[in-house]
């Protein structure tokens, strides 16, 4: 992905989910790029200044770093956040919550609310 227009990111260690929900927005006509590691995609964030997802779709539990760790490091950089997770732990909802994240969805998730949130934040 190039880092002009708008694209969202999913960012998830568990890659059969992560290439369904890149599947499932290519679909609805998003474009995507696709993460197995918190780390991959900071690192592409930090070495590329140019690249700023629209979105980023971010699992919670993530065995390098986790989706609220990620959420935290790009404080700043006006990077919209959904968090979907197996987990729901509501602490885990509640921090991400009151961190700025616009959505926190629990697998299997609804995916009409999924892409209905990826097009708000890229509709506006």
């Amino acid at each position: 992905m190039g880092s002009s227009g708008q694209f969202a990111v999913v960012v998830d260690d568990d890659e059969s989910v992560a290439r369904a929900i890149s599947r499932l927005l290519r679909a609805a006509g998003i474009t995507v790029d696709t993460f197995t590691s918190g780390t991959t995609f900071l690192d592409r964030v930090s070495s590329q200044p140019a690249y700023r997802p629209s979105c980023a779709i971010l699992d919670v539990c993530m065995p390098d770093i986790d989706g609220l760790e990620v959420q935290q490091r790009l404080t700043g950089m006006s990077v919209p956040i959904i968090f979907i997770t197996a987990h729901d732990v509501p602490e885990a909802r509640d921090k991400a919550l009151k961190s700025g994240a616009i959505g926190y969805l629990r697998k299997p998730f609804n995916t009409a609310q999924l892409i209905e949130l990826v097009r708000g934040v890229m509709s506006s």
